[in-house]
């Protein structure tokens, strides 16, 4: 219900009852401007846009902190959600004059001073959260939509990946405890949580698998959060001998607690990020080699492809949860329609010039056609 009345000053007063009964309205000093107004109001409300004005004095960051308790996210999650929320320069404007020029703005003073990758990272936070809060009517429109941001390099071109004369120098230059951890990774496609959360009851020593079924993920100063892996990740994965050997000499050293961690971190928990940053950082320094933890995952995919592993079996390797991601990640690494071409043409030319019969067959000999 809406209707449009002239006051005895003159002005026009516009109002109406929202679909709770709670009344709205507004004074113009022509009725032109009121009939605009509510007829906005109607359109609102016939397309689903509508937010309730009282919603206008909110902001991104009192939205935040009631949204952020609904998730069910990691604590790393959290933390990364938090950072970004914090780093909005927007996040104290009401909703009511949010615009996109805001996003804009804090997008191109990120760019001047943090990677691309940051900046995106930063902005898909701030960009779940706005939709959030336009899903939730409290805000009219998603002032991230359409907003530029800053590019990043292609995946085949910013993906290091150690060559195997680099990983040998590092695990030989590792610390004793944490070599095995970094040779999970680089020989059995382990992320750096997924390695430190290993027990002794996940190596099934017959039959050369290991079962990843939790990862560790830091939490409170000296503390850790023992959780189940990202979705898609729990997997089994098939070992080398000589990994299995590893684990075996390693084991012998001892295991850690009830649990019988693999791996010792601070407190007598398994090592989370930091603890085992320090080991890597303490090993690269030694080897000479400049790469991160994660290239010995790139390392171990590049390996399984270049052995002629398919799509689905890479991706069940690494515990990707779908063949997209595995292909987004890898896919300049498998042969193109070319590679395999030439190299299946280069076979017809072996067997032709290069046949057993051939060498045994006397000068002269006459050939029988097919």
């Amino acid at each position: 219900m809406a209707s449009i009345k002239k006051r005895d000053n003159g002005s026009w007063r516009a109002r109406y009852r929202d679909q709770g009964g709670k009344e709205h309205a507004r004074h113009f000093a022509r009725k032109v401007d009121a009939q605009a107004w509510l007829d906005d109001v109607t359109t609102a409300v016939r397309t689903g846009r509508y937010v309730d004005p009282t919603h206008d004095r909110e902001t991104l960051a009192s939205y935040y902190l009631e949204f952020a308790d609904w998730q069910v996210w990691t604590t790393s999650t959290r933390a990364a959600a938090d950072t970004a929320i914090k780093s909005c320069t927007f996040a104290d404007v009401p909703f009511g004059r949010l615009r996109r020029s805001h996003v804009e703005a804090w997008v191109k003073a990120m760019s001047d001073t943090l990677a691309p990758t940051t900046v995106r990272t930063r902005f898909n936070y701030s960009k779940i959260v706005v939709r959030a809060a336009v899903a939730d009517r409290h805000l009219a429109e998603d002032v991230t939509r359409g907003v530029r941001l800053p590019a990043t390099r292609k995946r085949a071109h910013a993906m290091v990946i150690p060559t195997p004369v680099e990983v040998r120098r590092v695990l030989e230059a590792a610390d004793e405890h944490y070599a095995l951890l970094f040779a999970l990774c680089a020989f059995a496609g382990l992320r750096l949580g997924e390695a430190a959360g290993v027990q002794l009851g996940d190596v099934d020593f017959l039959r050369r698998t290991l079962h990843v079924g939790r990862q560790v993920q830091r939490a409170k100063a000296g503390e850790v959060e023992v959780r189940a892996p990202k979705y898609g990740s729990e997997r089994d994965v098939f070992l080398p001998e000589e990994l299995v050997n590893m684990i075996a000499a390693h084991v012998g050293r001892g295991v850690i607690g009830d649990e019988e961690w693999l791996f010792r971190g601070p407190n007598g928990n398994p090592p989370d990020r930091a603890a085992v940053g320090y080991w890597w950082r303490k090993a690269m320094t030694a080897a000479g080699a400049d790469f991160v933890l994660h290239n010995l995952r790139h390392f171990y995919a590049s390996g399984l492809i270049a052995a002629g592993a398919d799509v689905v079996t890479v991706q069940r390797a690494l515990g990707h949860s779908s063949a997209a991601i595995t292909l987004g990640t890898y896919s300049h690494m498998w042969p193109t329609a070319e590679d395999t071409t030439r190299r299946a043409a280069a076979g017809l030319m072996g067997q032709v010039f290069e046949s057993p019969a051939d060498s045994v067959r006397t000068p002269g000999e006459s050939r029988r056609a097919d």
